[in-house]
């Protein structure tokens, strides 16, 4: 099968991708950020990245897609994704700029970033997609699913972390952003040994884990 995708007045053949053609001239074209990620649990670095591409960029908003099933081998043996996406909505509820985003919730099975931006795509050729990953995540570029396709659908977006080497042989825009040493693996290592996680997760986020017993073990 082959699809085109539309993008301004310009049309891209793409292998096994169902996108809809349509004319663009009436529609309202928006520029749009994808978090995506397990969120296990989500914390301040993630909403600190996520802001800084928005404002800098002049994104009318970000996506957070926590993912169902991630597609590498996961040692992090992630919680349900009900407590991931109810973390997620407690995160980002006060900002209106920062969205909920189920479909790889909805659609099962392993999560690939190829197949999500398809779909977001094909339901809105019109906007601009970036996609935001950490600067450490970029060297992995090339290990993602269908990666030659997708650089053709999306836009990546590099936050910087420290004084790591902007390089990329894919197309990468570069943002600076604070440095926050903050990981989920951190927070999860943290409460199990019964430590402060205040200031590293938004307060609600830290009274759910408390609330549900979360990463007690």
């Amino acid at each position: 099968m082959t699809t085109k995708v539309v993008s301004n007045l310009k049309t891209t053949t793409i292998d096994d991708v169902e996108v809809v053609e349509q004319p663009l001239k009436d529609k309202k074209r928006k520029k749009v950020g994808i978090m995506g990620g397990t969120f296990n649990p989500p914390h301040l670095a993630h909403l600190v990245m996520a802001e800084q591409v928005r404002d800098q960029l002049g994104l009318d908003e970000v996506l957070f897609i926590p993912d169902y099933l991630p597609p590498h081998v996961d040692e992090k043996h992630p919680i349900r994704a009900e407590d991931r996406i109810e973390m997620v909505k407690l995160a980002i509820e006060d900002n209106p700029g920062f969205k909920l985003d189920l479909r790889e919730f909805d659609r099962k099975g392993k999560s690939y970033s190829f197949d999500t931006v398809s779909e977001l795509v094909q339901q809105h050729p019109e906007n601009e997609y970036y996609f935001i990953i950490g600067s450490d995540m970029v060297d992995y570029l090339p290990k993602w699913y269908r990666i030659d396709d997708l650089v053709r659908l999306v836009q990546f977006v590099g936050v910087k972390r420290g004084t790591q080497m902007e390089y990329s042989k894919y197309p990468v825009i570069w943002v600076d952003a604070p440095q926050l040493d903050i990981s989920s693996t951190l927070i999860r290592t943290k409460v199990n040994r019964k430590q402060s996680i205040k200031y590293l997760v938004p307060p609600k986020v830290a009274d759910y884990i408390k609330e549900h017993h979360l990463y007690e073990r």
